[in-house]
């Protein structure tokens, strides 16, 4: 399952995101974003600054929010309110075929 979800995650492109629910879904595990962040802990190599919270809310506190949202603005997202500007920004999985 987490292998799966990392795959999913990997297809995020630079200047996009994806909530942790999306994720979760496209991966085929709906309802399931509890582990999607468990994917996230200790993997290396993944874009984990693109997986937000729901609504593109930066859930992370301190010092690692800051340090995504910096990597998400050296990526051209937009921000608004506080949150990613998720219309512009917000990555559509393909189905599975």
């Amino acid at each position: 399952m987490l292998d799966i979800i990392r795959g999913t995650i990997r297809k995020i492109p630079r200047g996009k995101v994806a909530t942790y629910g999306d994720v979760a879904k496209a991966a085929g595990f709906p309802g399931c974003a509890r582990q999607v962040v468990w994917a996230l802990r200790n993997a290396r190599g993944l874009p984990w600054h693109r997986v937000l919270g729901a609504g593109g809310k930066i859930n992370l506190p301190g010092e690692s929010g800051m340090e995504q949202r910096l990597r998400l603005e050296t990526e051209g997202v937009a921000f608004r309110g506080g949150r990613v500007w998720m219309e512009k920004h917000q990555h559509i999985f393909k189905e599975p075929h």
